[in-house]
């Protein structure tokens, strides 16, 4: 006797009901609203975890409600915000970021009292839109320890391995009363300028014993570092690591002097015997105390808030463009002309840049 299969993949005995795929009680508590911003920051001010989890969410949303509130409560936590250190962190995968981050972090909360955000950026899947956000999983004591605050994101294919709103999850955490911001970036790639275009200090991480080819270190990344560290430097590999400690320092010498003439420091740290972890902190607070005291550090955030605005401004703009009716059918025409080999693509963005301006 033919039978329907029934609708959940759970087995069950025939004649009893099968299970909800779908937990009622959470079904419902996504079905409440969300509090107004103001109460959203007041809960996020007295340290509410959950709080602070929901409002990053909240910015990371693209639906026009989420937006219009994320943009309240920005506005109002940004007074709140600037009182932190930003750090960027980047290298190539395998040198070692999310161990360095984890013996850092420690240093930071246990013995110098700093309350830790990290901001752990995952690569976004081109084919499926998804992310493994595995970085948390990793990082076992900041994970649990009640000073610490890691946030996984996904890129979402923005440019430079860091997600669209990084910017704002930072003002949130400085709200929230963290004053160390680690940002961990995919990898070495042709955008870094995006990470160090929100943060006060950016530490590249360098593999020993790996060449040129295999780090993909190119001139523009070493010129952006303000702190370099030489990673995995115990055991048998520390005389490598001394070796690419020389090397750097000398590719370092052959760029032009940057602004003020400090050259970055080259560091030895192992997060594994936690060799030169204290010392590279060090370095990272000389750079910022010496910002500060030539005026380059205010310099420095005011030129990345405008170029924030810019930026916020370009993709905005576009998207509402793109949202038009006019502007979609116009690009679906083009679209079909484009697959189907009849109109090369660099004409079909010219025609659909004049339909947009068609539409000012």
């Amino acid at each position: 006797m033919n039978r329907e299969e029934p609708e959940t993949a759970l087995s069950v005995m025939e004649g009893v009901a099968p299970p909800p795929s779908i937990n009622p009680r959470l079904t419902a508590a996504r079905r409440r609203p969300l509090p107004p911003a103001s109460e959203m920051l007041a809960q996020i001010r007295q340290g509410d975890r959950a709080a602070l989890s929901r409002a990053i969410t909240l910015i990371e949303s693209a639906l026009p409600a989420h937006r219009r509130l994320a943009g309240e409560l920005l506005d109002l936590s940004l007074p709140l915000s600037g009182n932190s250190i930003r750090v960027g962190i980047t290298g190539v995968p395998g040198v070692g970021k999310s161990t360095l981050i984890e013996a850092l972090g420690r240093l930071l909360v246990e013995k110098r009292d700093h309350r830790l955000a990290v901001l752990a950026v995952d690569p976004t899947s081109a084919a499926t839109h998804g992310s493994i956000l595995g970085d948390k999983s990793r990082m076992t004591f900041l994970s649990a320890h009640p000073r610490a605050f890691i946030r996984p994101s996904p890129t979402g294919g923005s440019l430079g391995g860091v997600a669209h709103q990084t910017r704002e999850t930072i003002q949130l955490c400085e709200a929230a009363g963290f004053d160390v911001i680690l940002v961990e970036t995919v990898g070495v790639g042709q955008s870094e300028v995006a990470v160090h275009g929100m943060v006060d200090c950016f530490l590249l991480l360098m593999l020993a014993g790996a060449g040129d080819e295999l780090q993909g270190i190119k001139r523009g990344v070493m010129e952006m570092a303000d702190v370099l560290a030489i990673t995995k430097a115990d055991g048998e590999n520390l005389i490598r690591a001394k070796v690419a400690r020389q090397q750097a320092i000398n590719a370092l010498n052959l760029l032009a002097p940057p602004v003020g003439g400090r050259r970055p420091p080259v560091r030895l740290c192992s997060a594994l015997d936690g060799s030169g972890i204290e010392e590279l902190w060090g370095d990272v607070e000389e750079f910022i105390a010496h910002g500060r005291q030539t005026g380059e550090f205010a310099r420095r955030r005011a030129e990345q808030a405008v170029a924030w605005m810019d930026d916020l401004v370009r993709r905005i703009l576009l998207e509402r463009l793109l949202e038009r009716p006019e502007v979609q059918a116009r690009r679906e025409d083009l679209e079909g002309w484009v697959r189907a080999g009849t109109l090369t693509s660099r004409r079909a963005a010219e025609k659909l840049l004049e339909t947009i301006e068609g539409n000012f």
